[in-house]
């Protein structure tokens, strides 16, 4: 592999941060179009070279960057179109509901302490009144009129914290036909409950919804545990992997009759991670709450997991704090090494990884992953059939205006894990930052999107541009 040059295309700009890109066909349409959703509300598509308005919820989502400054990761989260859009008007949404902020479930930042075993056994109690808000996931029809109205929740979920629930986090698996929804680990740091690996929690897994079945449950209650759902609508639900942190969505690329499937885990201190794999073991969520009634051990032989708490990629989840003889250096410490051995040789290890510290020449030092797209087209020949990634802000030397990064890497014929590239765009942002902070692709995966924001506070409004990322142009004789 080497490093590859593209150009960057604007196509639309000064709008809000963009989280989720994606292409579908409109009922009675015969044009692929571009759908924007953006973290505060709304989504647009481009339609005749117009930005027109599909979906406008921001009376919905819960009141943004109220914590943090203005940084803030809630919102609408999740936008995906059903396989029959074209035909049934069904697409769906997750996003942070109005009127649902809570206080958080610790009363201050959260780090282990190897040496304090209360630290590492924290357990989160009292969920109903220490939580920070509620996440719902929603079936939405476009009516035959051209407008969009609710038609069933799916889920309600309480999340513990304001962070890790997740972008770009609906997606439908063309295996299965079923709705994809990838929930993050409830945020704060270091996972401090280890929800991530409790087969009872919602949070830190991969479920599949099959939205094919009704429920006829009209107000699914707010829950954080798959006991807590009722009986019809754990029956609707899979679990296909767990150990998650955070990531940005999931993405399927067509390999002969199968379909690999690409997963990003957001790191904690010291790599973002990028995993593949074709096969899994599904597990259905009333097995699951049966096993734990009965207090039984499921065999979880070729179950997905991704490590996290005790792995971090392709390393032990550690700590980093400076060493005092010499302050460019880092000591690292496990956190969590009972855990670390305990899932080890369970573990699916990492296709790729890239670093947040990282001196070789031809790399790049990240902060945190925000997309994984493969890429099937001819205009980039050289990252046909590959997967693409972005980061959101690279780590530079020098104190100019912040960057993000692109990279690419592909799945090995012998199934080991690779190294990545860089990706270099051909496009000046001149003195003003630009974060990538999405990545989206077409329908049949031969073009590529990128979302790029001029700031990391979604209270900063109208920065967003997105680009369409293309091969470059020979100079011409």
């Amino acid at each position: 592999m080497i490093n590859v040059k593209v150009g960057l295309r604007p196509i639309v700009s000064r709008i809000n941060l963009p989280t989720v890109l994606k292409t579908a066909i409109l009922p009675g349409d015969s044009m692929e179009r571009l759908f924007i959703a953006t973290q505060v509300g709304e989504i647009f598509y481009i339609g005749n070279g117009d930005v027109r308005t599909f979906l406008d919820i921001r009376s919905r989502l819960i009141k943004l960057g109220g914590s943090g400054g203005g940084y803030d990761e809630r919102g609408l989260l999740g936008l995906a179109f059903h396989p029959g859009f074209y035909y049934n008007g069904l697409f769906y949404l997750h996003y942070s509901v109005a009127g649902t902020q809570g206080s958080d479930s610790l009363s201050e930042s959260f780090t282990p302490n190897p040496c304090d075993p209360s630290t590492l056994n924290l357990r989160w109690t009292n969920r109903e009144t220490k939580y920070d808000h509620i996440d719902t996931v929603e079936e939405w029809i476009l009516q035959a009129n051209g407008q969009p109205q609710k038609r069933r929740t799916l889920l309600n979920i309480r999340r513990p914290f304001l962070n890790h629930n997740g972008v770009n986090s609906l997606n439908f698996s063309p295996e299965t036909g079923r709705l994809v929804l990838t929930t993050g680990d409830g945020g704060s740091g270091y996972d401090p409950f280890n929800l991530s690996q409790d087969d009872m929690e919602i949070a830190g897994k991969i479920i599949e919804i099959d939205v094919a079945k009704n429920t006829f449950v009209g107000n699914p209650p707010v829950v954080t545990r798959f006991h807590e759902l009722p009986v019809p609508i754990q029956e609707t639900l899979t679990v296909i992997a767990k150990g998650v942190r955070n990531i940005p969505g999931i993405s399927f690329q067509r390999f002969y009759n199968q379909y690999i499937k690409y997963v990003g885990n957001v790191g904690q201190d010291l790599v973002e991670s990028i995993f593949s794999f074709v096969h899994y073991k599904p597990m259905n969520v009333t097995q699951l709450v049966q096993a734990s009634i009965m207090n039984n051990a499921l065999d979880q032989e070729g179950f997905i997991n991704f490590g996290w708490r005790g792995w971090e990629g392709g390393f032990p989840t550690a700590m980093m704090r400076g060493c005092p003889t010499n302050p460019a250096l880092d000591e690292k410490i496990i956190s969590y090494y009972h855990e670390a051995v305990k899932t080890s040789a369970i573990r699916l290890p990492p296709l790729t990884s890239y670093f947040h510290q990282d001196q070789r020449p031809d790399k790049f030092e990240g902060t945190a992953l925000t997309g994984v797209q493969p890429y099937m087209g001819n205009g980039i020949p050289a990252l046909t059939g590959s997967v693409v990634f972005t980061d959101l802000a690279r780590k530079e030397e020098s104190q100019g205006p912040v960057k993000g990064a692109l990279a690419y890497t592909r799945v090995r014929a012998d199934g080991k894990p690779n190294d990545f590239h860089v990706i270099q765009p051909d496009y000046s942002f001149g003195s003003q930052s630009a974060y990538y902070v999405s990545l989206g692709t077409n329908l049949d995966q031969t073009r590529l999107y990128l979302g790029v924001y001029g700031s990391m506070k979604v209270t900063d409004l109208n920065q967003g541009t997105v680009f369409e990322i293309v091969g470059q142009s020979l100079p011409s004789l």
